[in-house]
């Protein structure tokens, strides 16, 4: 949520420190903050070509860039704990913000996930353990 782009492991919910390149930077921060529960901690320039987002102990830098196919294939595997209460804060964000095709389920390799698109095409999979106790 790594290639090389980005590297996680959240602990509920995040413990994350990693980029992304991005090409509408104002557009993608405004998604993590108001869909995602992130909180912009910096910024630079104007028009902003760097952020930084935290929500937790995770931190996403946020980087502009003109090339939309760096962040396109870019996918992220999100480590949470409280899955179900994760998944139920985004649903409530009242738009479709969960994938069609990625609502919450386990999987056949034990992991709970479901995923989210960002502005950008970065494939966000939020997951856990099936038999993770603190769920």
């Amino acid at each position: 949520m790594i290639s090389s782009l980005i590297f996680l492991l959240l602990s509920f919910c995040f413990g994350l420190l990693k980029n992304l390149n991005l090409e509408d930077l104002e557009k993608t921060v405004a998604f993590y903050e108001q869909q995602l529960g992130f909180k912009p901690i910096h910024q630079e320039g104007n028009p902003i070509y760097m952020a930084i987002v935290k929500r937790d102990s995770a931190q996403i830098f946020l980087l502009k860039n003109g090339d939309k196919h760096l962040a396109e294939g870019t996918s992220l595997r999100i480590n949470v704990n409280h899955i179900e209460e994760l998944y139920a804060e985004f649903q409530a964000k009242g738009e479709e913000i969960i994938h069609s095709n990625g609502k919450l389920e386990t999987k056949p390799w034990g992991m709970k996930e479901f995923v989210i698109l960002d502005p950008a095409g970065v494939c966000l999979t939020f997951c856990e353990p099936a038999n993770n106790k603190s769920s």
